[in-house]
């Protein structure tokens, strides 16, 4: 399976700390906001990646993650100029998908949970169709949310409903198979001129191919495109590794404990950062490992 990381956009909704930098570099925590979209895959099992950003952050997320092969994987960018809608991102990625199934991500969206990589393991492997995550809110009438039969079959998916038939909100990460390229190419734009990836998932729901996994307790889906909302990212990240003295996204474990790269090549990536607790962290899980 391939990936995808949309972190494209101009992230106005947090101007000013978007006018010079990706919202996707902005910290949550203590690391890029990119490296939690970039560890559910690796989580996942998916190594081949496309990262997609506007042309003018392309160098910046070149230096910060280079072509990947540090931590086990094949890393590669691609610009999109002008945002036209998430589902643009397989018309870009078409090549690099190269008629392969796919899981897109966008780059501000979160998510941590108990066993999460077991249960993304199990998913990438059983894509036949298109296999969406649905997360329990308080306000679906601000989502798109997924109305499904008792097996998980998606059978709706309303935009921002005045009266929503469910509380499930479809989160930014997306599973489809080898079809979706097509399927993008055949849809019309909105009239704001955007692909919109509702209107892909609703072709598979026509067809009886769409799936809505549930990411009930135990989890947590966060999108971190506004101040508040960025700011609760990084407290609840900050709570959660100073509970369980465990690091959130941390990309270099994530590579350990997939086999991605061995001890020594986690310990030497955490001594280039020893000057940080991050890096001393890495050196740690590395010498638990035998470096």
């Amino acid at each position: 399976m391939k990936g995808i990381v949309l972190a494209g956009g101009s992230g106005t909704r947090l101007y000013p700390m978007t006018v010079p930098v990706s919202k996707q570099l902005l910290p949550v925590g203590d690391k890029p906001m990119i490296y939690y979209p970039l560890s559910v895959l690796m989580l996942a099992g998916v190594r081949d990646i496309l990262v997609i950003a506007k042309p003018a952050d392309l160098p910046q997320f070149r230096l910060l993650l280079g072509d990947g092969t540090h931590l086990g994987l094949d890393i590669s960018y691609a610009a999109q100029p002008e945002p036209r809608g998430i589902a643009e991102a397989f018309l870009i990625g078409a090549d690099h998908i190269g008629g392969e199934p796919s899981a897109l991500i966008l780059g501000d969206n979160i998510f941590h949970g108990t066993a999460f990589s077991r249960l993304l393991r199990q998913e990438t492997a059983t894509v036949t169709g298109c296999t969406l995550f649905g997360y329990p809110v308080h306000d679906p009438e601000r989502y798109g949310v997924g109305v499904t039969g008792p097996d998980g079959t998606l059978l709706d998916i309303e935009e921002k409903p005045s009266h929503p038939h469910s509380n499930r909100a479809v989160t930014g990460l997306y599973l489809y198979d080898h079809e979706v390229v097509d399927i993008v190419k055949n849809i019309r734009p909105s009239r704001r001129g955007e692909l919109e990836i509702t209107d892909v998932n609703r072709v598979y729901v026509a067809r009886g191919r769409a799936r809505l996994v549930d990411l009930g307790r135990g989890f947590a889906w966060l999108d971190a495109g506004t101040p508040e909302a960025l700011l609760k990212a990084s407290l609840y990240v900050q709570t959660m590794q100073e509970r369980q003295g465990v690091r959130i996204a941390c990309l270099e474990e994530t590579a350990l404990r997939m086999g991605y790269i061995d001890a020594a090549a986690c310990h030497r990536l955490g001594a280039a950062m020893a000057g940080s607790d991050y890096g001393r962290y890495v050196m740690d899980i590395a010498e638990e490992f035998g470096a």
